[in-house]
């Protein structure tokens, strides 16, 4: 079905076409309709089919229709981890581009600055709030926002929440809001908890449930049995051999990421590390030169292992075998998203044989063991871009645009050289070919956007 045969208004379908959507996925196609005739709704549905848009596309063509109070904010959107909360945030502004709609993202750091910021956006009423429930319940608790107009509650991500302990703190945000508002909860599984907290929060949700072996594409599995002391000069094999655009590796410790992380850097093979101990500036510089194609592997602990918002993934490697299979299928999960073939290897100590057996059983098939790769040769595995970082960003008003047009008209850059452009609150990321990196660089310290001089960083 395409967009256009929802009921969706103008302004809303504008903003699809102007970012090229215009086939639903499933979950899209049943949700959406449901969401606009104002009914709670339980939708259950692997990560990866599109389930953001799912309940964007229609709250924002509720609230661009004018009839929510003004300087209030009239939907919250929570969420388990700061990524998501961010892409969610993304997805949002591109979402709203051609419609009066505000948004901010709230979610946790150590960043005072970040936090005034937020409290700023509480404070003046965005219309829709997408956050953490820590960082959200911190700003509750001074005093100073308001959810007595909310409309719309979304929880995404529902599972994944209540794995990681925020039952009560939903709970918490929930009682600030009215009891008449719209409840919508999504997930990626349905353990016997989200009917729980449904039977809480909803009232006589309608439930939406796609059947994830026909919504996404089959993936290759591929197993090795290989040496704990091995794995690494076994990575590094594979990756030479597939020569993957993208490619996420999965460790169990945040001490195993970093060790995998500098060995395939040592060998040349472009390679940035995502766990738990990065500062969040780190971290949302690692996820903005992975998704722009300024590093080639993004070695993760399973903080990454959800929400993630990276396109046409093509490897997902198991450094080691999770200890929980769903953990391994929502690993996996990241390889075949939009409609594309997926491939996931995964590495087995014979001290992980046990956790094979409880995932072949899980899965109910037959695990695809092959023999390792011979040779020695390491081939390097080097990013086609690079990322510059410049300070400005929301605040200063920037949009992608503006620093396109600077790149491409008074500096003279093929706009072919250019790739994804993204703005922070406080900096904007430019992802430009490795060859013309230097110079952009050069002529961006020297030049101008939007009139004024910006200060600017290589990012290595």
């Amino acid at each position: 079905m395409k967009f256009s045969e929802l009921k969706l208004n103008d302004r809303v379908l504008e903003a699809l076409d102007a970012m090229r959507f215009d086939e639903c996925t499933p979950i899209q196609e049943q949700a959406i309709p449901v969401i606009l005739e104002g009914r709670d709704l339980i939708a259950v549905a692997q990560t990866g089919t599109g389930k953001t848009a799912a309940f964007l596309l229609p709250v924002l063509n509720k609230l661009s229709e004018g009839e929510h109070p003004e300087d209030a904010i009239n939907c919250v959107v929570m969420s388990p981890t700061r990524e998501l909360a961010q892409q969610i945030d993304q997805q949002m502004e591109g979402f709203s581009y051609f419609m009066p709609v505000s948004s901010v993202a709230v979610y946790g750091g150590n960043d005072g600055v970040l936090f005034e910021q937020q409290k700023k956006g509480l404070t003046l009423g965005a219309d829709v709030v997408i956050a953490t429930p820590g960082r959200l319940i911190a700003h509750l608790s001074l005093g100073y926002v308001d959810l007595s107009k909310v409309s719309y509650f979304i929880l995404d991500e529902a599972d994944r929440m209540l794995d990681m302990g925020f039952s009560d703190a939903i709970d918490e945000v929930i009682r600030f809001a009215p009891a008449d508002r719209q409840t919508l909860l999504f997930s990626a599984t349905w353990p016997a908890a989200i009917a729980a907290i449904s039977g809480r929060v909803q009232r006589n949700p309608q439930t939406i449930e796609i059947d994830t072996v026909d919504a996404l594409p089959a993936i290759e599995q591929q197993f090795f049995e290989v040496s704990r002391h091995g794995k690494i000069a076994l990575l590094q094999r594979l990756l030479s051999q597939h020569q993957p655009a993208s490619c996420v590796v999965f460790c169990n410790t945040k001490r195993d990421c970093q060790a995998v992380c500098d060995a395939l850097n040592a060998a040349g093979q472009s390679a940035l590390s995502l766990h738990g101990d990065l500062e969040q500036r780190d971290r949302d510089q690692t996820l903005v030169r992975f998704a722009n194609g300024s590093v080639r592997v993004l070695v993760a602990t399973d903080v990454a292992a959800r929400g993630l918002d990276i396109k046409s993934l093509a490897l997902v490697v198991n450094f080691e075998l999770a200890w929980d299979p769903e953990v391994h299928v929502h690993r996996i999960g990241r390889t075949a998203r939009a409609g594309e073939q997926g491939l996931a290897i995964s590495f087995c100590a014979p001290e992980e044989a046990q956790r094979a057996t409880i995932l072949a059983d899980m899965l109910q098939l037959s695990l695809n063991w092959l023999p390792a790769p011979t040779g020695n040769t390491i081939a390097p595995l080097t990013a086609e871009m690079a990322t510059l970082c410049i300070d400005g960003g929301k605040k200063a008003k920037m949009r992608p645009g503006d620093v396109l047009g600077a790149l491409t008209g008074d500096m003279g850059f093929d706009g072919a050289d250019i790739g994804k452009i993204t703005v922070h609150p406080a900096h904007v990321y430019v992802a430009i070919r490795q060859n013309m990196a230097q110079k952009a660089y050069k002529q961006l310290q020297n030049g101008k956007i939007k009139g004024k001089s910006c200060r600017v960083r290589l990012l290595k």
